[in-house]
């Protein structure tokens, strides 16, 4: 039962986040934590996570556009140092609110509740008419890198800041997928370091198997996204990517993520 539920969701949410280029991890991490220790499901759901972007790079590496990985990509890379270090600064301070419901405490931290904000913010400029002519110059390109990287070091959630950019880039739907999953993968190199001495802790403990069948299913799941990505326009990926950003955004600024 265990690696036909850890299957499933492996499968649905890389075909499901395929287009927007995030969430996989999200969606992921707790499907793991539902049957594992959390630095267990941590190691897991980074293996899967990692493995499954090198094959959405050869599913549709080709397309990427070099120019934005270097203008774009190399500060996210950058700036992911300073976010982790800024994370051990704030790891000491309390949450901004706390809350009871369904009986269970929610604690809101005060860089999620930020994070939160602005994800609000890209989600609006998507789903609101009036706000859809909003868009990001080229020349902030390398501000977003920043802003990507930075917050994804601090909270690990760079994929939905790194879309809410490149999805207003001007970008063809085939080379925002393309670019998404280069940029993603050099941080997820980057971060790799972080991990390693959570593998090499949790590596005898890990159920290598079911990472097997998890890795397989995410590789599927992206596979028949791939096939899909013909038949949809870009505008179709801007409105995934702004449902899911809105989504995040509450389920931090709630406490719930």
């Amino acid at each position: 039962m265990t690696i036909a539920i850890i299957c499933l969701v492996a499968f649905l949410a890389s075909g499901l986040t395929f287009f927007s280029g995030f969430g996989l991890g999200t969606l992921l991490l707790p499907a793991f934590a539902l049957f594992y220790p959390i630095e267990q499901a941590i190691a897991l759901t980074a293996i899967v996570h990692f493995l499954n972007g090198l094959f959405k790079l050869v599913l549709v590496g080709r397309f990427a556009d070099k120019n934005i990985i270097l203008r774009f990509g190399l500060p996210a890379l950058l700036a992911s140092f300073f976010g982790a270090w800024a994370l051990v600064l704030l790891a000491n301070l309390g949450p901004l609110f706390e809350y009871t419901e369904f009986g269970r405490t929610f604690a809101v931290a005060p860089a999620s509740f930020a994070i939160g904000l602005l994800l609000l913010f890209f989600a609006l400029v998507e789903l609101i008419p009036a706000l859809t002519k909003f868009s990001f110059p080229p020349r902030y390109l390398i501000f977003g890198g920043f802003m990507t990287g930075f917050f994804g070091g601090l909270s690990g959630m760079q994929g939905a800041m790194r879309s809410a950019f490149l999805a207003r880039a001007g970008l063809s739907k085939e080379t925002y997928i393309a670019t998404g999953a280069v940029i993603a993968t050099i941080i997820d190199v980057s971060r790799i370091g972080v991990y390693l001495p959570n593998f090499l802790v949790q590596g005898e403990h890990l159920d290598y198997v079911l990472v097997g069948a998890a890795v397989l299913s995410a590789f599927a799941g992206a596979y028949l996204g791939d096939t899909f990505l013909k038949k949809i326009t870009m505008r179709f990926v801007q409105r995934i990517v702004a449902i899911l950003l809105f989504l995040i955004s509450l389920g931090l600024m709630s406490g719930a993520l």
